[in-house]
């Protein structure tokens, strides 16, 4: 019978399909993987993030693939060419935000897959495999993610790099000539980086594809788990064989996931068109600053998807046995991911999903979450005596919980899950029940241990439609500015057509050299090396100036200079204390005294007579400074939130349709 239905197909594939099939069985493969790959109907939203998954993996091969066009893997160079292609490639600062939400994405994505996962048991029996599979994504994606970080070469890529790859260091015997292996050379050098660029772009991504496809065959071949943990395949029709509970996975769940997918990519466009920094998660500040061995970043930090692991590092502050801390923080963060491999192992539950285990699974599930969230935020933050003790705590707790689940697992008393699938959904209620509690344990502690005290900033908001303003600040920053500092990654051609300044009054006004031309980067007259004679060290380049500090930390620096006689130009800052650079604007601002010969953090008093400007005039033209500074840190920012307002608006309109479309093929199906 089967051989016969074979045949029949055989004899309605024609033409080139016929002749493609018969040589490479593309329509037996679809019918298996798609067409004739049955899955619970009950499939509720954490189902969709396996599909994420990889709608996230081609935006990451493909955009790398075109950044690796421009992209310079050597020391000198590679710095510069990412900013190369955020400033002088067509559109290049898309494609670069592209790849860096979408590792961030790429790991939000997966983090809520695991869960999904462990919340319903999909790695019990039979999908042990998958679960082995996957979890050897989730470690290849951190090293992926790892040799993706350190190749901008900013400051914290680097400082990054030398942490992590440092701990292999502390590996007795073996540890500093397996740190000098990875490292390609003695200290994180250019060798280091084209390392890291060939396992990047060329054998990690080969790895985690096969990986993928490996993943996605043991699923079909064993059948996907759903929220109740029921197996389909044991209730089947008797005739035809087809699973009860089950429905094709194409069209039906093709066309429902399009709907989660619009509603990411909405997601996914608004923080590339509005956000792409995310406040310094996604894109940290310190890496907008070139990479200097010989200056060590305050507070070194991994990238967010790494601050759990990083937290249990530093947790680890005793030492044991005669093993030093360090060791001890490297085997605890290796073992926090080995733990996850032999969990199908560790649980005991007769049921899978956990709506059907008893409450230590669900508590313990719970504090697990809360843990692993407290730790990843404690992981971005200075170590302080309280937040290591809390991170020691979480820490335990992490570990606890799979130590502790053969035995609560067993123990517990459960319910007998139904023979067929439910339509059982979480209510609104609970849904805003489960995110208070949520929401209220994860940040009661964090309060707890205290937050970080700063000097206060006046709120600054840059305003790059006002061309005037602009102007204006070009005008001061080549008046005022230019004599020391650069914007060598600037050119003048593109600061006079973003500010609508003419060409003619560019070459005449803007041009600080008078052997500059107009389409050459806006270099300092001042010789490097003549630099470093009359400073000491040569003064930084303002190009990105304004998203390493921010604009609020400028706006207050370059108002908060006041009389200093003890410093070596006889001015101090109030933001940037023991600064080292002279007023430059104090003949526009006049001389500011300190209060009562005291403290000047909180009062300055103008002298009188002493400024170009009044206090008024004086704020407009700072304020105008670093509004241009705003917009030499990303010039793309002028158009990029008007393009993200039509993309919006454009998958607005696609929500509808596939929203429309899922409707339309699921009318039928209960």
């Amino acid at each position: 019978m089967a051989g016969g239905e074979n045949n029949k197909d055989q004899v309605q594939l024609t033409g080139f399909l016929g002749w493609l099939n018969a040589r490479l069985p593309v329509v037996q493969a679809f019918e298996k993987h798609m067409s004739k790959y049955y899955a619970p109907k009950n499939f509720n939203f954490w189902y969709v993030f396996g599909v994420l998954s990889l709608f996230v993996l081609v935006n990451q091969l493909l955009t790398g693939i075109w950044l690796t066009m421009n992209f310079n893997s050597s020391a000198e160079g590679a710095f510069a060419s990412v900013e190369y292609i955020m400033r002088d490639v067509d559109y290049g600062w898309i494609l670069r935000y592209m790849h860096s939400t979408g590792a961030s994405a790429f790991f939000v994505v997966v983090y809520l897959h695991m869960f999904r996962g462990m919340m319903y048991g999909s790695y019990q029996k039979p999908r042990e495999l998958i679960w082995i599979f996957g979890m050897t994504i989730y470690l290849v994606l951190m090293a992926e993610g790892f040799m993706g970080y350190v190749l901008p070469w900013g400051q914290m890529s680097y400082w990054g790099a030398n942490v992590i790859v440092g701990l292999f260091g502390a590996i007795p015997v073996v540890g500093q000539d397996l740190m000098t292996w990875i490292q390609g050379d003695y200290l994180i050098s250019g060798a280091t980086l084209s390392r890291f660029f060939a396992l990047h772009v060329v054998a990690l991504p080969l790895v985690l594809v096969g990986l993928v496809v490996l993943h996605i065959l043991a699923l079909h071949e064993v059948g996907s788990n759903n929220p109740d943990g029921v197996e389909i395949k044991k209730n089947k029709d008797p005739v035809t064989g087809i699973p009860l509970d089950g429905i094709p996975f194409h069209p039906y769940y093709t066309v429902h996931d399009l709907v989660p997918i619009v509603v990411f990519l909405f997601i996914f466009c608004f923080v590339i068109f509005f956000a792409p920094e995310m406040g310094g998660y996604f894109l940290e500040h310190a890496n907008f600053e070139e990479a200097n061995n010989l200056k060590t970043p305050e507070h070194i930090a991994p990238v967010w998807y790494f601050t759990p692991f990083y937290s249990m590092l530093r947790a680890c502050t005793y030492p044991l046995l005669g093993i030093d801390a360090k060791v001890w923080g490297l085997v605890t963060m290796g073992a926090a991911i080995a733990i996850l491999f032999v969990l199908p192992w560790l649980d005991r539950s007769p049921v899978k999903s956990l709506r059907y285990k008893g409450w230590y699974s669900r508590i313990g599930l719970l504090l697990f979450v809360v843990s692993f969230i407290i730790l990843g935020v404690l992981g971005t933050k200075i170590a302080t005596e309280a937040r290591t003790t809390l991170a020691q705590i979480c820490t335990v707790y992490y570990f606890l919980y799979f130590l502790a689940m053969p035995w609560f697992t067993r123990k517990e008393h459960t319910i007998t899950p139904p023979v067929r699938l439910t339509g059982r959904f979480i209510t609104v209620p609970q849904l805003l029940l489960a995110l208070a509690l949520l929401a209220g344990l994860t940040t009661l502690p964090l309060i707890a241990v205290g937050a970080e005290a700063g000097v206060e900033l006046e709120p600054f908001s840059a305003n790059l439609d006002d061309k005037a303003s602009l102007q204006s600040g070009a005008a001061t920053f080549v008046s005022y500015c230019m004599g020391c500092h650069s914007a060598g990654f600037s050119r003048y051609q593109r600061v006079a057509n973003d500010l609508g300044i003419p060409q003619a009054v560019a070459e005449e006004l803007l041009l600080f050299r008078s052997d500059a031309n107009i389409g050459d980067l806006m270099e300092s007259a001042m010789p490097t090396e003549a630099a470093k004679n009359w400073f000491g060290v040569a003064p930084p380049d303002l190009s990105l100036v304004a998203r390493v500090r921010g604009t609020d930390w400028l706006y207050g620096y370059l108002k908060g200079f006041y009389l200093d006689p003890s410093r070596p130009f006889g001015v101090n800052n109030t933001v940037f204390n023991n600064v080292g650079m002279p007023n430059v604007l104090g003949n526009l601002q006049g001389d500011q005294q300190l209060c009562n010969g005291e403290s000047c953090v909180e009062h300055t008093t103008h002298v009188d007579g002493t400024g170009a400007l009044s206090p008024d005039e004086f704020d407009k033209v700072t304020h105008d400074l670093v509004n241009f500074l705003a917009y030499l840190g990303e010039p793309a920012a002028m158009h990029r939130e008007t393009i993200g307002i039509y993309v919006l608006f454009f998958l607005a309109f696609l929500f509808v349709f596939a929203f429309m479309l899922n409707r339309e093929y699921w009318k039928d199906i209960h």
